[in-house]
C-alpha cells in the first residue's frame, strides 16, 4: 500500500529555549518565580483566550498553589442578556452573515464589578493573588507576572461540536454549532484578538491549552525569538481537514487521513486566523495560532505593500477543496473588496 509523504505535523524548530511540560512543571517554574521576587502581596495574572478550559486552569492552581487567592475574571462580567443585546447589531438574525463587531474586551465587563474585585485584591496584605479567565487583565492590568493562555481556533470549533465551550459571556455550551462559529467569527474572536495585540509584547509566559489537561509552557523571549526565526523562512502550518455535503475521497490517501470518515471536503493548509503553527522546543512541541505570527510581525511576514493595504490581515487562504467520487461544490461569490467593506466589516473577499 502506498504511503503519503504529506507531513500533517510541520514545526519550526526554536534552538536556545525550552518549552514545560504538565501542571506539575509549569507550577514549580512559577513558584520558583515567585520566590525570586516575593514581595508583601504578589499578583499573577492568567489572561485567557476565547475556548480555554478556564476550570482546568483554576482546578491545577487551586492543587499547587492551595493557599493562593483565586479570582475568576468572568465573575466581573455584565448579565449575558446585556451581552446578547449589546452583540445582536452584529449577530443579527441571518443564519449566516452578520458584521465585524468593533468591540473590545473591556465592553463586556461590569465596571462596578471589576472595582469590587479590584478591591479584594488590595485587601490582601500579604499572599500570592492569581486573577485568571477571559479579562483576567482588566481586573489586575499590573501583575507581577503575564500569562498568556491561547487557543486555536480549529480546537475551538471542535470544543463547540462536543458541546465543552460557550461563547464570551454567555452560558450556551448546547446551542447550535452554526450559531456559536458565526458569534465567534463576528465577534468573540475579534474582541480576544484586538486584547491580545495588546499584551503581547508584555507577555511574561505563554500557555499553549490545546490539548485537555496537557499544557506547554514557553516564556515571552521564547515566543519572540519563535516568531523572528518564522518569519525569515519558510514554514508551513498544521494542516486540519473537515468533511462537508460535497466531499470527496482524495483527500484520504493523499493526505493519509482517516479512512473510516465519510468524506473529506475541505483540507485547510494554510489560513493562519484558524490553523496553528508548531514550535520544536528540542523533543517538545509547543502549539500556537498562527495569526500570533501575523500580529506579532505584520509587516515583516506581509511585506509593507501588504500590511498597508490589509493591516495585520492574512489575505490569502490555501486550501484543498476535495469533490472527487464526492458531490458538486457548493457556489461560491466573491463580492468587491468595497462591498465586502460595507456590508460585512471585512479588509478583504
Amino acid at each position: 500500500m502506498k504511503t503519503s509523504n504529506f507531513d500533517k505535523h510541520p514545526q519550526v524548530s526554536i534552538n536556545g529555549h525550552t518549552c514545560i511540560a504538565g501542571w506539575k512543571r509549569i507550577a514549580d517554574c512559577l513558584q520558583v518565580e515567585v520566590e525570586k521576587i516575593y514581595p508583601d502581596r504578589l499578583v499573577i495574572c492568567i489572561e485567557c483566550y476565547h475556548g480555554v478550559y478556564t476550570k482546568e486552569i483554576a482546578t491545577n492552581l487551586k492543587l499547587y498553589f492551595p493557599s493562593a487567592l483565586l479570582i475568576d475574571a468572568a465573575s466581573a462580567m455584565r448579565a449575558e442578556n446585556e451581552i446578547n443585546k449589546m452583540i445582536y447589531p452584529f449577530v443579527t438574525d441571518d443564519p449566516v452573515f452578520g458584521y465585524m463587531a468593533p468591540l473590545n474586551l473591556i465592553d463586556f465587563f461590569d465596571s462596578d464589578k471589576i472595582s469590587s474585585l479590584q478591591k479584594k485584591i488590595h485587601a490582601i496584605e500579604k499572599g500570592v493573588v492569581i486573577v485568571y479567565g477571559h479579562g483576567a487583565s482588566l481586573v489586575s492590568p499590573l501583575p507581577v507576572l503575564l500569562i498568556y493562555a491561547d487557543m486555536p481556533r480549529w480546537e475551538i470549533q471542535l470544543r463547540f461540536r462536543n458541546d465543552s465551550v460557550c461563547n464570551l459571556g454567555a452560558n450556551n455550551a448546547s446551542a447550535e454549532f452554526s450559531y456559536q462559529y458565526k458569534r465567534s467569527f463576528f465577534v468573540d474572536w475579534r474582541v480576544c484578538d484586538r486584547h491580545k495585540k495588546t499584551l503581547m509584547d508584555s507577555w511574561d509566559y505563554i500557555l499553549d491549552t490545546t490539548i485537555k489537561e496537557q499544557p506547554k509552557m514557553i516564556s515571552g523571549m521564547a515566543f519572540k525569538a519563535a516568531v523572528d526565526e518564522v518569519v525569515n523562512r519558510p514554514f508551513r502550518l498544521v494542516p486540519f481537514f473537515d468533511p462537508g455535503p460535497w466531499g470527496g475521497q482524495w483527500l484520504k490517501e493523499v493526505c493519509d487521513l482517516d479512512r473510516k470518515q465519510q468524506n473529506f471536503a475541505w483540507g485547510f493548509d494554510c489560513v493562519p486566523e484558524e490553523n496553528s503553527l508548531l514550535f520544536g522546543f528540542g523533543e517538545k512541541l509547543f502549539e500556537t495560532p498562527a495569526i500570533n505570527v501575523v500580529f506579532a510581525r505584520p509587516e515583516k511576514l506581509l511585506g509593507k505593500k501588504v500590511y498597508d493595504a490589509f493591516g495585520a490581515e492574512f489575505p490569502i487562504r490555501f486550501d484543498f477543496l476535495d469533490t472527487m467520487d464526492g458531490g458538486n461544490l457548493s457556489l461560491q461569490v466573491h463580492p468587491l473588496k468595497e462591498y465586502i467593506r460595507e456590508k460585512f466589516g471585512m479588509a478583504y473577499t
